[in-house]
């Protein structure tokens, strides 16, 4: 991917931040950022960053370890639950019982609203079992169904909301780079964007 210049890159990330206000915290997803590419999203004042694969995570970890805040947002293995736990302060994807077993840092259940057979996540009728296993669960994190629409993952939105506070808990991760808006308007505490921010012309 070609991104754009520093500079660029540093007015959209001020507009966003702006736009959503001090209450969300934005997390640039960085899966197809280059190794060489993180320095310029560095240099563009991004100040938390989430990554799919824990290869890419530990790979650009160890280079840009004090640049960002650093998130995992991909499908959690438990067998790499051991790279998380020494790179990042918050996972976003938690769904297994063998991998939060051994996670030592705060997570986000993902919750598979849609129950789509594509995607990881529990049932909501999963939650409160999990949240009383485990004490580092501190919100949840959904994926509607993949839509043009943003409106359409609204009613997910919502639900997931419901579920949270339902439960006390504080955090919710929802909203990509063509939804955040109405995530926001559902109470979204943390949105994952990523192209919106730093694609550059092709």
């Amino acid at each position: 991917m070609i991104i754009a210049a520093t500079s660029e890159i540093a007015e959209r990330y001020a507009r966003l931040r702006d736009e959503v206000g001090p209450g969300v915290t934005v997390v640039v997803a960085t899966k197809y950022v280059s190794f060489a590419d993180m320095a310029t999203l560095a240099e563009a004042g991004i100040g938390v960053v989430g990554e799919n694969r824990a290869q890419d995570l530990v790979a650009k970890h160890a280079r840009y370890a004090d640049a960002f805040r650093w998130h995992f947002i991909g499908h959690l293995q438990s067998n790499k639950v051991k790279d998380v736990n020494e790179t990042c302060e918050l996972v976003h994807s938690l769904s297994s019982d063998s991998a939060a077993r051994r996670l030592t840092v705060p997570a986000l259940l993902e919750v598979n609203l849609a129950r789509e057979s594509s995607k990881s996540g529990v049932g909501p009728d999963e939650v409160a079992a999990y949240i009383e296993r485990y004490p580092l669960v501190r919100g949840l994190m959904t994926m509607p169904p993949l839509t043009s629409e943003p409106e359409a993952s609204r009613p997910y939105f919502r639900r997931l909301r419901e579920l949270a506070h339902g439960h006390g808990l504080p955090e919710l991760s929802m909203g990509t780079s063509q939804d955040y808006r109405v995530a926001v308007e559902e109470g979204a505490t943390l949105i994952r964007v990523g192209e919106l921010l730093f694609r550059g012309a092709v």
